[in-house]
């Protein structure tokens, strides 16, 4: 992305964002001709702002032609949850040139689309030079839904000046969502990690329409527009135009299903931002409840039904990829004890999922494991007896035991039945949804291929480098493209509510299950 490989192995990903505007905004300006200043310093850091403030939203890029809005159809729709998944949606999208008035209709019934709501553009210019393309600029639209019914279906359908979609000829353009439930039934959701651009993708995207979840959580590694993924900007195969390309493949799902991402490695864009999330912050609106939204905007909560989901950016904590080592202060890990903490003292919520990047747990001969997360979150998620953890990372499919201190604490073959507030933990790694595929340097194991090992060799990924470990949690190992599915059913009080987990391969096999039980509050 134009900083030299000397320099860019040494700079923090604030640095990197610092050099390369100095590099290159001054020549945008030249060559642009009519570029506000918005434009110039899109994303920017300024000195006090906050993050939202200082990412590039609505403003100016390059100045282009004016086109007919009734020739610009939007693409790339996606929704996300707000911080009460029961009244609040945004509905996002993407169009391919400037348009006047964007705007939503939504209603209870196709033919019932009176209620419009306008919407947010934030325009993302990126300049030659930065990477791979020429001059490119995106136009990323938002439109925040509040005070609508939990467990309620709405139609809706997004537009701007001369493209409405409550016209006769454009209603098979609309879409629909489903607001989370006020009270506690039983719903299916789905995670996968790494998916980018390739047929696997769309593969493991048609089949995770068929499981109809209720969201979808994308442990990091979106899009894979930096595929260099180090946190550093020496990579010129940075292509902002990939994410064109890959909220099209996902629209499938994602236009009625809300797709929650954490933010991974490869989700680091220098240019944007200091922080690397300033791309993110135009392309997603997510829940605005994490604890340091000007530093990490990936991480947030949310309930639905009777499960609480944790969003986590393990970039903070990270001892391989350090670009933004310890960016929080702290932060982040004080929030989410404190989430915890709040989580699991609540009456209405008996399960706890949490998402995030890099694993905790993994026998891969690329990652493996990061030693940053067992420092600083896994003693919380042993303190709180949290339920899951889903990672991607790895670019396979590994599953492990129950473990707690580091240490098996009961063997969980296929089909088996954790109980978290007594046994410990359960890591899954679902990292397999797109990108090309790593390696294992133990035999694999899974459904219907069962091939038990003592212990795996492996590594862990500590402060200075790796450290070798022989481990003995390496329980499920699979390596194809594939996601995970989760059905949670919940049970009256005293009686066992239920996690049942699948690991699906894109060939529609199941390759793992096992089931993680709690009694009901």
């Amino acid at each position: 992305m134009g900083v030299p490989e000397r320099l860019a192995e040494r700079m923090t990903m604030a640095e990197q964002h610092e050099y390369l505007r100095a590099r290159f905004s001054r020549r945008t300006m030249i060559r642009g001709g009519a570029v506000t200043l918005g434009a110039v310093a899109g994303g920017a850091f300024v000195p006090g702002a906050t993050a939202r403030a200082a990412a590039p939203t609505a403003r100016t890029a390059p100045a282009t032609a004016s086109v007919d809005g009734a020739l610009v159809a939007p693409f790339g729709r996606h929704l996300a949850y707000g911080t009460d998944p029961r009244t609040e949606m945004t509905v996002s999208w993407q169009v391919p040139v400037a348009v006047k008035k964007p705007f939503i209709r939504i209603g209870a019934h196709p033919t019932d689309l009176s209620r419009e709501i306008d919407a947010e553009v934030r325009t993302l210019f990126t300049p030659a030079g930065v990477g791979a393309s020429g001059n490119h600029t995106q136009y990323y639209v938002h439109a925040r839904l509040s005070r609508l019914k939990p467990g309620r279906t709405y139609y809706y359908g997004v537009g701007h000046q001369g493209f409405d979609p409550a016209a006769p000829h454009l209603l098979g353009t609309l879409g629909t969502f489903t607001t989370a439930p006020a009270h506690k039934t039983p719903f299916t959701f789905t995670a996968f990690g790494d998916e980018g651009v390739s047929y696997h993708g769309l593969a493991n995207n048609a089949l995770l329409l068929g499981q109809n979840p209720a969201f979808h959580l994308h442990a990091g590694d979106i899009a894979y527009a930096d595929p260099s993924g180090s946190g550093q900007t020496s990579d010129t195969g940075f292509d902002a135009r990939i994410w064109d390309q890959f909220l099209a493949q996902t629209e499938s799902v994602a236009k009625s299903v809300p797709w929650m991402p954490a933010y991974g490695n490869h989700d680091m864009e220098a240019w944007y931002s200091p922080n690397g999330y300033g791309g993110e912050e135009a392309r997603w609106t997510l829940p605005d409840n994490g604890p340091d939204k000007q530093n990490l905007p990936g991480v947030y909560s949310f309930v639905h039904g009777n499960t609480a989901i944790i969003s986590l950016d393990a970039n903070d904590i990270s001892f391989e990829i350090p670009a933004n080592l310890g960016i929080s202060g702290g932060t982040q890990t004080k929030w989410l004890e404190a989430q915890l903490k709040k989580y699991r003292a609540s009456h209405d919520i008996d399960f706890i999922v949490v998402f995030f990047h890099h694993c905790a747990y993994c026998t891969s001969t690329s990652h493996a494991s990061e030693g940053g997360v067992r420092q600083e979150w896994v003693p919380l998620f042993e303190k709180y007896t949290v339920d899951l953890v889903i990672n991607g990372h790895n670019h396979q499919y590994e599953r492990t035991d129950v473990i707690k201190g580091n240490k098996v604490t009961k063997k969980l073959p296929i089909g088996g039945t954790a109980y978290p507030e007594t046994d410990g933990v359960v890591y899954v790694t679902a990292g397999a949804a797109g990108r090309s595929l790593y390696a294992f340097s133990a035999p694999l194991s899974y459904e219907g291929n069962e091939h038990d090992v003592e212990s795996v060799a492996s590594f862990v990924n500590v402060k200075g480098g790796k450290q070798n470990e022989t481990v003995a949690w390496s329980r499920v190992r699979y390596l194809d493209y594939s996601f995970l599915r989760v059905d949670v059913t919940p049970a009256p009080k005293g009686r066992l509510a239920t996690l049942t987990v699948r690991g699906i391969a894109e060939t529609g096999d199941q390759v793992d299950h096992f089931t993680v039980a709690r009694r009901a509050k």
